[in-house]
């Protein structure tokens, strides 16, 4: 059997050469993915939707009543884990769309290492991060103006 071909691999875009490797490349997603599922764990076991469980309120709504635009993001993974759409989205909508984000965010990060190069997503785009900064500031500003319909977004 002959070494790998100089500049092989996955930075030069070749395949990789054996399950080893790709066992190595995937080591990493298959991590995150590990603590994802136990977080999922933890959250199912605490159901946040019980007043007075184990999981306390937001810092920002306790100490200032206030929602901060993660108000609501651990009813809404948990309404999420249940299959219930609906409720996830009344808990917070802006974090729903964050959520299906991250997953093509560590699709194509996963994808990357597999083929053993670069996958472009959409963080990489010039305007993302602006673009995500300015619907999380008026995520933040809408959900705490204090008239209808806008009363109805706090949680």
């Amino acid at each position: 059997m002959q070494p790998p071909a100089r500049g092989s691999g996955p930075v030069s875009g070749q395949p990789r050469a054996s399950v080893l490797d790709t066992a190595r490349a995937l080591a990493a997603p298959a991590g995150v993915a590990l603590a994802v599922t136990a977080g999922c764990v933890a959250i199912n076991w605490a159901d946040p939707t019980t007043p007075g469980g184990i999981i306390p309120e937001c810092p920002s709504k306790m100490l200032f009543g206030v929602n901060c635009p993660g108000c609501g993001s651990t009813r809404m993974v948990y309404s999420l884990i249940r299959g219930d759409l609906g409720s996830a989205f009344a808990y917070n909508a802006v974090g729903v769309a964050a959520l299906v984000l991250v997953l093509w965010s560590y699709g194509a990060w996963t994808v990357g290492l597999l083929r053993g190069r670069f996958v472009r997503s959409w963080q990489h785009l010039r305007w993302a991060p602006l673009i995500v900064l300015a619907v999380v500031l008026a995520w933040f500003i809408i959900r705490n103006i204090p008239i209808e319909p806008f009363v109805s977004l706090r949680v």
